[in-house]
């Protein structure tokens, strides 16, 4: 009987162990915010858990270099800002691929006041303009293979709105669901707010980085991933995002409601998860022919060279699926 008893407790165990939860860390390039609600939301809804997933969403922010962690093994994903990031990958032989782009269209934005003449991108073209040293290496690239912008136009950017607001002629950087409502709320007026990727810059955004010895290893755990997430999303965007703005400001309790309902909305009005190739294909899509693009452009202005092994930098072997399509509103 004892045997017996003992045989039982440790199929159990055996048993309980299998029904384990995969543990899973994964960094966010930035603090809790809207712009990465579909996490939070999939984790306080039980999404995750119900791919039989533990995941852990760990917040960037200024002083936090996600990317060195994840290299480093103490992250399992990560979300790489940009394409960039994803053909550096390539560029510095580097073992890691995306494998989704959650943000269809970057965003990324110039603001500008009102009453000044810059409603439009080629106007800005020659005046000033406030950027940071990672915009610089980025998405300034297409503005200058685009509306032949200039490097002499850069200022520095410090993440501060005051020179902003003190001079009117003023341009500066900025993303779509934060600046703009900074402005209206401290000088109550409505910027000129201009999306790059309206322009037809074609980079993705907020892209899920892992190792290619992860996606060669378990692929199953990878998917579950990049389809919970998705329901996430579809979640936060569609239904009530209650449970997830509650988990953002446990995480960022700095965090306003008013920022993170702007925030949201901004993410729905315009489609930055579900414009172009996910309105057919589901959130999370990427193409050969938009990244082929992508690199032929940033090639133009030498960043890298033409001939770059492409397909190193990405699989879709995880997308594309139809999942969460677009057609809710």
């Amino acid at each position: 009987m004892r045997l017996l008893a003992a045989c039982l407790t440790a199929a159990l165990a055996w048993m309980s162990a299998a029904r384990a939860d995969d543990k899973i860390n994964f960094g966010i390039d930035w603090v809790a915010e809207a712009e990465y609600g579909g996490y939070y939301q999939a984790v306080a809804t039980g999404i995750y858990k119900k791919y039989g997933l533990d995941v852990t969403v760990r917040q960037g922010g200024p002083s936090v270099n996600q990317a060195q962690l994840m290299l480093a093994g103490k992250l399992d994903f990560n979300i790489s800002s940009n394409s960039f990031i994803a053909l550096n990958f390539v560029k510095e032989n580097i073992p890691y691929s995306v494998v989704a782009a959650m943000y269809q269209k970057d965003p990324s934005v110039l603001i500008a006041h009102p009453g000044q003449g810059n409603d439009n991108f080629a106007a800005m073209r020659g005046k000033p303009i406030m950027i940071s040293a990672d915009t610089r290496a980025g998405w300034w690239n297409f503005l200058r293979a685009r509306f032949n912008f200039e490097d002499s136009q850069i200022r520095p950017y410090t993440f501060n709105l005051q020179p902003f607001l003190a001079d009117k002629s003023a341009i500066q950087q900025g993303f779509l669901g934060s600046e703009p409502f900074s402005i209206r709320q401290q000088a109550g007026f409505e910027p000129v707010v201009l999306l790059v990727a309206d322009a037809g810059y074609t980079g993705y955004a907020q892209l899920f980085a892992t190792s290619n010895k992860l996606i060669a290893e378990n692929p199953d755990l990878v998917q579950r991933f990049v389809n919970a997430s998705i329901e996430g999303w579809t979640s936060y965007l569609f239904n009530d995002p209650a449970p997830g703005n509650a988990l953002i400001r446990k995480d960022n309790p700095d965090m306003p409601q008013d920022l993170l309902d702007y925030g949201r909305q901004a993410l729905i009005a315009n489609q930055i998860l579900t414009a172009g190739d996910a309105a057919t294909k589901g959130i999370g899509a990427m193409t050969d022919a938009r990244w082929a693009d992508f690199l032929a452009m940033m090639a133009s202005q030498g960043l890298y060279p033409k001939d770059l092994d492409l397909k190193r930098a990405y699989t879709l072997k995880f997308v594309n699926q139809g999942v969460g399509l677009a057609g809710k509103k």
